[in-house]
């Protein structure tokens, strides 16, 4: 018997003798992946016993998962995000010391080149919404403000579309833009308190959720890519603590420690001290980068 066939296939033994024909696998770690899906896929079968119409069911639940894959839309990675996998490889490429800000993931409507704006800039180019004031600090694990840092924001608007998904009804690049700190490390910039929004339900991943009974909705929230000089880069997200789904974000992306108060400000006095022309949200946060190689 060759070294790649280890007996008949039964019930008992079926994942080792699939795995066995791999043993002249040139790429080691192909083999090595493929092993373990195998092994865990064969326990799931064997501890699920689909009937053959089952199994059929899932096949053609992920046929129809990929014919609704283009250039605009990713239906894998929306199954890989409700499923919690999009979130857990993150965190196990994103591990930081203690006191960093966590990471989350990147979503689908980022756009390259946004523009680069003078710090305390108005992000919202249609003036629609609750006017919002976002600052904080860009800091060091060891607690040193972080001069030149690169802050890159993007948020849905108060309808809970991005400007991508409005073509014509909003502005290009309104509610982004690119913002670099100071040698005290700090940024503010003014937008819209942003809303919930769904992810697309129209597919076959909406369908499995709604039989599952779960919701599509992602917490109101604020994107973040911050980068500087000599240290890690952070993809994250800060979060309204008050949102009614921040309890089950569709895609598991919510961590406690991206909870930022959405403070609504009526006093005059802050009012005129921040530039602001009425009541408004403020929302204050820092962020922590990790130093390469720490």
């Amino acid at each position: 018997m060759s070294t790649e066939e280890q007996g008949y296939f039964t019930e008992e033994n079926s994942a080792e003798v699939v795995v066995s024909r791999n043993a002249n696998a040139q790429n080691a770690r192909l083999a090595e992946v493929i092993g373990i899906l195998t092994r865990h896929l064969h326990a799931a079968v064997k501890e699920i016993e689909p009937t053959q119409e089952e199994w059929m069911q899932a096949i053609l639940f992920l046929t129809e998962t990929g014919h609704m894959c283009n250039d605009w839309r990713q239906e894998f990675i929306l199954l890989s995000d409700v499923l919690g996998v999009s979130m857990l490889v993150d965190a196990i490429n994103n591990r930081k010391p203690t006191g960093a800000s966590e990471s989350t993931v990147l979503g689908p409507f980022h756009v390259e080149d946004a523009p680069e704006l003078p710090m305390g800039s108005n992000i919202c180019l249609d003036q629609k919404g609750e006017p919002m004031l976002v600052k904080g600090r860009i800091l060091s694990t060891g607690g040193h403000p972080i001069d030149q840092a690169k802050i890159d924001v993007w948020q849905a608007n108060d309808e809970g579309f991005y400007d991508v998904q409005q073509k014509g009804i909003q502005p290009d690049f309104n509610l982004r833009g690119v913002f670099r700190t100071g040698p005290d490390g700090s940024y503010h910039f003014k937008g819209v308190k942003p809303k919930y929004y769904p992810i697309p339900a129209d597919g076959p991943v909406g369908k499995m959720l709604e039989s599952l009974g779960r919701h599509p909705y992602r917490p109101a929230h604020l994107h973040y890519i911050l980068e500087a000089d000599d240290f890690e880069p952070l993809i994250t997200h800060i979060f309204d603590p008050d949102d009614p789904y921040i309890h089950s974000d569709a895609v598991f992306g919510v961590k406690e420690s991206l909870l930022a108060r959405f403070e609504w400000v009526e006093d005059v006095t802050r009012i005129a001290e921040n530039g602001m022309d009425g009541p408004y949200y403020e929302v204050v946060h820092d962020f922590v980068l990790v130093p390469k190689g720490t």
